[in-house]
């Protein structure tokens, strides 16, 4: 009866009821899915898409209501019943923008399609490298805070054995305090790593929108193909969405060049007099003549000609600047694991042994618990900094592939 009565509750926050640890690629869906950015961007995509059918079309009729001839002056000033020219007039009239106009109008509306449509992905794969850029960094805050937590429990174990070394004159009082100063410095940097796995934990949160996000399963392992991420640039949604604006402004060429045309109207109007004299019918045709094209229409063609040759520029500029993004991403992929490779295959295997001597030497009492302490630090060090370059190397991987990777992959 109780989870009948609470069954609605459930089902309008069914994100907090049923909320479960999040591997890399679920994170990533339920980014995609729920992301508020993304909603924005497809909004504003549905909207060109709305504004697609008025492209083109025929402006509003319009209504004009009036009275004709009606007399002010002369013997029958004022006297509309006497005088057979006042008439009341009402009328319909109709502008037709020229052809190549309103197909520049709807080349126009399609244009601004294609570039939300960019911009829309532009937004998705900014989610997409956030939220995996987030996903690693919380797995490694949290590999490092577990790392960190087990040197510490082994410092302590010996820490814990000084009261018998000194009643057995093996190490002297002072010692004691040495090792408690060596664990205190310990815990203060712990407290250093449960601050960084809430940071990342709260940044997840923003990209997936969990409260209180829970990661499990693997880190991905990346395969970097550089010679395909050079040939994707192109195709990047960095570079489709300029090449949008490129069809954008190619668009404005085309409405400028179609205002030196002419645009016609059609009109017509009843006029109604004294039942005496009879009524009116008029009807007319409109042209508008494109006579200054000099400081009208060429001045706005070569504006739009200006802003075409701007996004073009602008296009090679970024094309350039996202490859040599690529290129030093690429060599600090490669730095970043050849130091990760040194501190998990040198460096950290050192420390360890180091720690092993250190605590013989301190059983057999030719080490003080000073020397222990100094290499649980350093084991401590040395494992974190392992952790710390693997974290890079991981985070390049994501970067480098969910970035750089074209739009048709």
């Amino acid at each position: 009866m109780r989870l009948f009565y609470c069954a609605p509750l459930l089902a309008v926050i069914p994100g907090i009821a049923f909320a479960g640890p999040l591997t890399f690629d679920a994170a990533l869906r339920q980014a995609r899915q729920d992301a508020p950015s993304i909603r924005a961007k497809t909004l504003g995509t549905d909207a060109a898409r709305s504004a697609r059918g008025a492209a083109g079309a025929l402006p509003d009729p319009t209504l004009g209501v009036g009275i004709d001839s009606f007399p002010i002056s002369g013997p029958l000033a004022f006297e509309p019943q006497r005088d057979d020219f006042t008439m009341a007039r009402v009328g319909v009239s109709q502008d037709i923008p020229n052809l190549a106009k309103r197909h520049a109008q709807q080349a126009r509306a399609d244009s601004d399609i294609k570039a939300a449509e960019a911009d829309a992905a532009v937004e998705a794969r900014t989610v997409e490298v956030g939220t995996a850029l987030a996903w690693i960094n919380l797995a490694y805050a949290e590999r490092r805070l577990a790392a960190l937590d087990d040197v510490l429990s082994r410092l302590t174990q010996v820490v814990r054995t000084t009261p018998g070394a000194v009643a057995s004159g093996n190490a002297r009082p002072a010692q004691t305090l040495a090792g408690q100063q060596a664990v205190a410095a310990m815990q203060d940097r712990r407290s250093e790593l449960v601050s960084a796995v809430a940071r990342a934990r709260a940044t997840l949160t923003r990209w997936t929108g969990d409260p209180a996000p829970e990661i499990a399963g693997p880190v991905p392992d990346f395969t970097i193909d550089a010679p395909a991420l050079r040939a994707g640039l192109d195709q990047h949604p960095g570079i489709k969405m300029i090449d949008a604006q490129l069809g954008q402004a190619d668009a404005e060429v085309r409405v400028a060049n179609a205002g030196r045309r002419s645009d016609f109207g059609v009109n017509l109007a009843y006029q109604r007099r004294d039942p005496r004299f009879g009524d009116y019918v008029s009807a007319g045709v409109t042209v508008s003549l494109p006579f200054f094209t000099r400081n009208r229409q060429n001045a706005g063609i070569a504006a739009a000609q200006a802003n075409a040759g701007r996004a073009l520029a602008e296009r090679e500029a970024a094309r350039r600047a996202l490859a040599a993004d690529l290129e030093a991403d690429l060599a600090d992929h490669i730095m970043h694991h050849d130091q990760w490779t040194r501190a998990r295959d040198t460096l950290q295997p050192l420390a360890e042994q180091r720690v092993r001597l250190e605590t013989a030497s301190y059983g057999a009492g030719r080490a003080t618990l000073v020397d222990v302490a100094d290499a649980y630090a350093a084991l401590a060090d040395a494992t974190i900094t392992t952790l710390d370059r693997e974290a890079l190397v991981a985070a390049d991987g994501a970067r480098l592939t969910l970035t750089y990777r074209s739009e048709n992959r």
